[in-house]
């Protein structure tokens, strides 16, 4: 299931979640302008290193996602459910549009 959230509910699925992983899927460069505390960055344009990153992962547990925008990461969460994974948040408005802790 892939779950497109605004940022208030995305936060409030996060916080109630058990054992939640953030996803950072954007660019390097994306990512030293600031991120969400805690995340794991995979770039979404690394191709196949994106994807055996993913196939990595507990496929049971939650991920939120998040790009700069929505974009790639409703990509991303697309991507993750043809994979097998059950649970993917998407963060409407992205890195952009987020107003809580961030780091540099």
């Amino acid at each position: 299931m892939v779950a497109h959230l605004n940022q208030s509910d995305w936060k409030a699925k996060l916080s109630e979640s058990t054992n939640p992983q953030i996803i950072d899927v954007r660019t390097a460069e994306e990512v030293a302008e600031g991120y969400i505390p805690e995340m794991i960055h995979y770039d979404i344009y690394g191709g196949q290193e994106f994807i055996s990153a993913l196939e990595s992962l507990d496929k049971t547990r939650p991920y939120f996602v998040y790009c700069k925008s929505g974009g790639r990461s409703a990509q991303a969460c697309d991507i993750m459910q043809a994979l097998g994974f059950t649970e993917t948040y998407n963060l409407l408005g992205g890195f952009s549009s987020w107003t809580g802790p961030k780091e540099i």
